[in-house]
């Protein structure tokens, strides 16, 4: 239930605290250009990082919001790739691995249209950028028209989808695929474990892992998954960052990928109406994709949307909360909406029962590990997406649960990376940037007297 601030003093008080210490974290985690992630386990930019960031920044300053946004789309490809890291070059190479001397963007990428003047990686991250847009405009929309800035990164984004859409439909299914684990944004899933088996992992002394530096072995991937990693990344590269016209070893579509690129279509519909643009071939692309997100991952006896291996032609089996993501996109079928919230409320996930925040992965499953990267933590990001779902589709009090959970675990853990779905225990880092920006929108949210969003 949500909390009447008007009869509550003492939780105006609290709230105003949990703003102060996201604004903290925040502040802190600003280079001058952008944000990092967080100062010691990610020091350079990371792409949908950036993007949620965006979002709670525009609570503070709507201009350094718009400026986030403005410099990652500074590493963009000229084939329309947004790149999952925009390297930051006053930061050793040895503080993060894989470190632009193993991506080579500006010699390896170049006949991708790489960047000549930035370093960056070469594979993506989820398309988040056209509602983070979307929603920095909404938040100052004079200081937004003054600058140009939708009138500058409409085309850019329009790019990104047209990438997205066009170069990475692998499956001929009408739907982006994922060409590495860290592309969906869920590095560790259990759902990749199939795939990745057919990886060979580069060898063990070919390169050295700063994760660990910096954070628990426990909480992280495994020296055999990250070597697999590294395998592909490396063929990637060594292939020029070619999609088409090349044998990947990984490619698999993802539902929650494909979700968030769907509401971001949506956005680039509102941002082109603003603009004075089309918008109905953004509105008719958006409903094309959720037809083929349907049609190809929805599965019934599952109960929600599941990935696909592309490369051995079926659905992968395993339960992940990225086949609850779709629930954030407008116009399912109302007998899968109710699945989904029946999913997500069910002995899988347990929201609102078992958990307060939804873990990343089916709490029955055999890969299930509550302190392990996206094999069952609770990460903050996932569950404001989640909450926006819930909202969309007319259970307010199941979202209003949501959203206090996400601000009373995002302040209680330190504004941890993750947490133990159970427990609430921080895991990962603390002090993370997208964990405190999506607070400070909950936060928002809540003094507006929460409804939809």
């Amino acid at each position: 239930m949500t909390i009447a601030l008007a009869d509550a003093p003492s939780a105006v008080r609290d709230h105003r605290s949990v703003q102060r210490e996201a604004a903290r974290v925040l502040l802190t985690n600003w280079t001058g250009a952008s944000t990092v992630p967080s100062h010691t386990l990610y020091p350079h930019q990371w792409s949908w990082d950036s993007a949620f960031i965006a979002i709670g920044l525009r609570h503070l300053s709507p201009r350094r919001a718009q400026r986030e946004l403005e410099t990652l789309l500074g590493g963009q490809w000229a084939d329309g790739r947004i790149p999952h890291i925009v390297f930051n070059p006053a930061v050793p190479l040895d503080a993060y691995f894989p470190s632009p001397d193993f991506w080579q963007s500006t010699s390896a990428g170049r006949a991708a249209g790489a960047p000549a003047g930035i370093e960056t990686s070469g594979i993506v991250q989820p398309p988040v950028h056209a509602l983070a847009a979307a929603l920095v405009h909404e938040s100052d929309p004079e200081t937004s028209r003054r600058r140009g800035f939708l009138e500058r990164l409409y085309p850019r984004l329009v790019a990104w989808h047209h990438y997205l859409t066009h170069h990475r439909d692998f499956g001929g299914r009408g739907l982006a695929a994922v060409l590495h684990p860290w592309e969906p944004g869920m590095d560790n899933s259990p759902c990749w474990d199939e795939p990745l088996a057919r990886v060979e992992p580069a060898p063990a002394a070919s390169f050295r892992r700063a994760d660990l530096t910096h954070g628990d072995a426990a909480d992280r991937p495994t020296d055999l998954d990250y070597g697999r990693y590294v395998r592909l990344a490396g063929d990637y590269r060594d292939h020029g960052y070619r999609d088409a016209g090349t044998e990947h070893s990984f490619v698999v579509e993802d539902p929650g990928f494909n979700a968030l690129l769907i509401l971001s279509e949506y956005a680039l519909a509102d941002i082109a109406q603003a603009l004075g643009h089309d918008a109905e071939s953004h509105r008719a692309r958006a409903r094309r994709l959720t037809d083929a997100l349907v049609e190809r991952l929805w599965d019934d006896d599952a109960g929600l949307f599941l990935c696909h291996d592309v490369r051995a032609g079926r659905a992968i089996e395993e339960k992940s909360v990225t086949g609850l993501l779709p629930l954030a996109v407008p116009g399912l079928p109302d007998d899968i909406a109710r699945a989904l919230l029946r999913t997500a409320a069910g002995e899988h996930f347990g929201l609102g029962s078992t958990t307060a925040l939804t873990p990343s992965y089916d709490l029955r499953g055999h890969a299930f590990d509550p302190s392990r990267y996206w094999r069952g933590p609770a990460w903050f990001n996932i569950n404001w997406v989640l909450e926006r779902g819930l909202r969309h589709y007319g259970t307010a009090d199941c979202a209003d649960t949501l959203r206090q959970a996400v601000l009373t675990a995002g302040a209680d853990s330190g504004f941890a990376e993750y947490v133990d779905p159970y427990t609430g225990q921080a895991r990962g880092t603390t002090d993370f940037s997208w964990t405190a920006a999506v607070v400070l929108d909950l936060l928002a949210d809540v003094d507006c007297g929460g409804g939809t969003r």
